[in-house]
């Protein structure tokens, strides 16, 4: 099932952006929540169902699978999405700017 573009879940954002480079599911727990400051703590569960889907998706893949542990990496696709992401987070923060003036 290729990549629906359109936007992301927060999760599905996250394991992109902790996956700059290639790690493990644990690891990748640990980046997540180093990432966002503390924000965000993803437990195995969702981890492991986003991991599953952005495979589907083919936005990345698993680069090595020594039996005990996966190591996952962004696909070229996977990539481009988060690029595409990151510019459309970007454009909504843009848009609500208006927020800050005091005029509210």
């Amino acid at each position: 099932m290729p990549y629906q573009e359109g936007p992301m879940t927060e999760a599905m954002y996250y394991v992109l952006l902790a996956l700059s480079k290639p790690t493990h599911g644990y690891q990748l727990m640990i980046d997540i929540k180093e990432i966002s400051g503390g924000r965000i703590e993803m437990g195995p569960g969702t981890l492991y169902g986003v991991l599953t889907r952005l495979l589907k998706e083919k936005l990345l893949r698993i680069k090595q699978d020594d039996g005990r542990r996966k190591t996952y990496e962004l696909t070229e696709q996977g990539e481009i999405a988060l690029k595409v992401e990151y510019q459309r987070l970007k454009l909504m923060i843009k848009d609500g700017v208006f927020l800050e003036e005091d005029s509210l």
